[in-house]
């Protein structure tokens, strides 16, 4: 599938073509990320933020560029912001750490925002899921448990509880992507 018709299944919130976004971008994106990073949770947090900001802005991809260039834009900007907050939280607080619960707000008001009407739209998409696929979903990355500490605590399988995460994270993405 060409990367236009891909953006434009996308749009129709196509659930196969969640997927195949989510697959071929995805690992690329995440090594990426984590090489210009090195710290594996901000990483991971980056990369979902690259991949939802490509979904957000798929209306206006026009096939001048493949999607994995313009992801990869997305992605230089996003670890760019990354280091400019980290630097400047670094500054203010090693100066007045007991000053950090009142400036961060301060610091950055459209990410607060930002921040908000993601977090909004994500308890809304949990919100539609199946309870098993919220409850895989919430103990993966609330909870932070290993899949293995998932599948012992649903006693199942590894692989069963490996192919849970995978359909939970699937049925979020389209849950997402139909907001």
């Amino acid at each position: 599938m060409d990367d236009v018709t891909l953006v434009s299944q996308l749009l129709k919130k196509d659930r196969r073509s969640a997927g195949i976004f989510y697959q071929t971008y995805a690992p690329k994106i995440k090594r990426y990320v984590h090489a210009k990073v090195g710290v594996y949770e901000d990483a991971e947090d980056l990369v979902q933020d690259i991949l939802f900001s490509f979904l957000e802005a798929a209306r206006d991809f026009r096939g001048n560029s493949s999607i994995q260039t313009y992801l990869y834009s997305i992605a230089h900007h996003k670890v760019i912001d990354y280091y400019r907050k980290k630097k400047i939280k670094q500054l203010v607080f090693s100066q007045m750490p007991q000053l950090e619960s009142l400036i961060s707000p301060l610091l950055d008001p459209q990410a607060q925002l930002d921040a908000t009407l993601v977090s909004e739209k994500i308890q809304h998409a949990l919100g539609t899921l199946l309870p098993i696929h919220r409850t895989v979903l919430l103990l993966k990355y609330l909870d932070d448990v290993s899949v293995s500490g998932i599948a012992k605590q649903l006693s199942i399988t590894l692989k069963s509880a490996e192919s849970r995460l995978f359909r939970a994270r699937r049925a979020f993405v389209a849950s997402f992507l139909s907001l």
